[in-house]
This record gives C-alpha cells, sequence and structure tokens, in this order.
C-alpha cells in the first residue's frame, strides 16, 4: 500500500516538470473563466450561488449538476485526455485513479471554487446599480413634481 501512494505521489508532482505540463495553468484557467461566466449568469437570473445551492438546496441541485456539468464537462475530458496522453509518454500506460484526481483538480474544483463567490460579488454589483436606477428615478420625480407645483402658482 504504502508503494502504491509513493508512486501516486510521485507521479502527481511528476506532472509539473513533465511534457505537455502547459496544461497545469491553461485548464484551470479555462475552467475559471467558464465559472465566472456562469456566475454572472446566475446573479442575473437570480440563482442562488452554486455550491452552497447544490449542497442545501435538493430541490435545485439536479438542474444545477446539469448546468455546472455543461459548463465544464468539455475541460474535465479534455484534462482527462491529455493526463493519459502524458500517462502513456512518461509511464507506458494509464493509471485511472490518477487521472480522474488530476483531471478533477484542474477543471472542477476551480470551477467550483471560483462560481459561487462571482455569483454573489455579480449580485451584489447588480443589487447596487438597482438601488442606484431606483434612486435618480425618485429624484427625477421629486423634480418632475416640484416643476408642476411651481406651474400651478
Amino acid at each position: 500500500m504504502d508503494d502504491i501512494l509513493r508512486r501516486f505521489w510521485d507521479n502527481l508532482i511528476g506532472r509539473a516538470s513533465g511534457p505537455i505540463n502547459f496544461r497545469l495553468v491553461i485548464q484551470p484557467t479555462v475552467a475559471s473563466v467558464l465559472a465566472i461566466r456562469a456566475g454572472i449568469k446566475d446573479a442575473r437570473e437570480g440563482r442562488p450561488a452554486f455550491l452552497w445551492a447544490a449542497i442545501t438546496n435538493s430541490a435545485f441541485r439536479p438542474e444545477l449538476l446539469r448546468h455546472g456539468w455543461r459548463d465544464v464537462g468539455k475541460v474535465f475530458l479534455i484534462a482527462a485526455i491529455l493526463d493519459s496522453i502524458y500517462q502513456l509518454m512518461v509511464h507506458r500506460g494509464v493509471f485511472l485513479l490518477e487521472l480522474v484526481v488530476v483531471a478533477t483538480v484542474l477543471a472542477i474544483v476551480p470551477y467550483i471554487l471560483i462560481r459561487g463567490p462571482v455569483s454573489r460579488m455579480a449580485t451584489a454589483l447588480c443589487q447596487r446599480r438597482d438601488q442606484r436606477e431606483l434612486r435618480e428615478t425618485v429624484l427625477e420625480g421629486r423634480k418632475h413634481l416640484k416643476g408642476e407645483r411651481r406651474d400651478e402658482q
């Protein structure tokens, strides 16, 4: 068992300096961009924060997971394919557990960690904008009413 864990850890660390290591930056970046887009869309549509709603609200869970997988599924599959290629090049075989761990860390983890906070920030910004617009509308209405009162006198 110790040999398996040591090999697993050594193989994971070796990916940072091995061939096609550019994917270790590109894939989390793509997942992050997709998470930002989804978080902004969540805020516009009034949906709750992704991870919190997926954990606490069983009614929303299937829909949220479907939307999340639709966004990040391709990145996950590309991460799995590239890691398979890496493993074949370096180890002359594919270790499935390592493949799943790497693809999850590169694609799903950044997506989950970023989508919720972006949604919350976008919601806060939208609420501020809406309050500012409401304030401006009220002020314009007051000015209009004052103008009508002067005309009556």
